[in-house]
């Protein structure tokens, strides 16, 4: 039985390790943080990554999960609507769509309670140094003791530790797009009900929708800048940048601020495509954002975690233990896939995909392939 280690316990991990245990896999988890992260945005699952989900067992629960949105209204700076719909919201497209849109964590909770009685985990450590050799993988952690694998799968995220060993420093792969990213909760003040608001001002905007039966807000804050310097990204000097943003903009701007500067989940970071001429090496690969990043200007992010770990599971399972043979196949099949839902960022920047592309991106691959 070939031991894998995962690193990441988000999405694309677990569900990876749902799918290796049920090919005759040993899986490993390894997360960083101290349990399942909260926060997050609004995920989408669409199209091919639906398949994944019904296939996993989990298309009942995450559908009862979805958010229910009635519509949304489009404000200028000052608060004022100038455009509405109940036909299609920013975060989630048509409505009447089959794709799924869940809360990130809501998501991440559901597949680790799926797999934690099968799966190992490891939370509150991290990968420090992976050394290769004919047989295996020497995996040092941060705090548990060395232990050997046959495989180590990097699915950490876009700022991947397990990249950065096996491949090289970040800069070489990730490329800006542009703007940064934050995302936190706060109370309903607005007494929103199933509704989003989205408003622009200059270079920066925010889309605020409820969630948790309308208790809660969960505010998307967006900033146009150049790539911050080193110094400049660590946890609190991103925070101080938004709340400064923020407190600069005229509708609700103070009251988001102090949210931003309160809230215990806040999040901030680029917008950034990781891109790569080969995902894997030796006996080491990658899934997901540690890979092939689409950004969240795609909106297909979750839905690349959740083919790309089918996939790559499948490409074991049929390689008869010979894993470079899997991860070419793997890579192979999801080349193009990867390729169409990364330009659904970049193909129009600023504005909305073309449907062609977005529906093209969806659905750009066969899970039997």
């Amino acid at each position: 039985m070939q031991t894998v280690l995962i690193s990441g316990g988000g999405i694309a991990g677990p569900v990876l390790a749902h799918w290796l245990r049920h090919h005759g896999f040993a899986p490993t988890v390894v997360e960083r943080a101290p349990g399942l992260r909260p926060g997050g945005q609004a995920v989408d699952i669409r199209g091919v990554a639906i398949e994944v989900v019904e296939r996993t067992g989990l298309l009942e629960r995450a559908s009862s999960l979805r958010t229910r949105m009635r519509g949304m209204s489009i404000l200028d700076p000052d608060g004022h609507e100038v455009d509405r719909s109940t036909e299609a919201t920013f975060s989630s497209g048509r409505l009447d769509s089959e794709d799924i849109e869940v809360l990130r964590e809501d998501l991440v909770r559901l597949v680790y309670e799926h797999t934690s009685a099968g799966v190992e985990y490891l939370f509150g450590d991290s990968i420090t140094a992976l050394d290769e050799d004919e047989t295996g993988v020497r995996v040092d952690f941060a705090h548990g003791p060395s232990r050997a694998f046959d495989l180590v799968v990097g699915a950490d995220g876009l700022h991947s530790t397990v990249r950065r060993l096996a491949f090289g420093p970040e800069e070489r792969f990730a490329h800006h797009l542009g703007s940064y990213l934050s995302v936190f909760s706060t109370e309903n003040f607005l007494d929103l009900d199933d509704w989003q608001m989205w408003l622009r001002d200059g270079d920066a905007g925010f889309g605020i929708m409820p969630v948790r039966d309308n208790t809660e807000l969960r505010v998307a804050f967006g900033f146009e800048s150049a790539p911050l310097g080193r110094g400049r990204r660590d946890g609190a000097t991103l925070r101080q940048l938004v709340v400064d943003r923020l407190a600069s903009m005229r509708w609700q701007g103070p009251r988001l601020a102090e949210a931003a500067r309160k809230a215990p989940d806040f999040y901030c970071d680029a917008m950034a495509q990781i891109r790569m001429d080969q995902w894997s090496r030796g006996r080491v690969t990658l899934l997901g954002d540690a890979g092939y990043c689409p950004s969240p200007l795609s909106g297909q992010g979750t839905s690349l975690a959740l083919v790309g770990a089918h996939v790559l599971a499948d490409c074991l399972a049929r390689a008869g233990g010979d894993h470079r043979a899997a991860f070419a196949r793997y890579e192979q099949r999801m080349r193009p896939f990867v390729t169409a839902n990364q330009a659904l960022a970049t193909e129009n920047p600023g504005g909305p995909a073309s449907e062609e592309s977005v529906a093209h991106a969806k659905n750009a691959l066969s899970l039997d392939g």
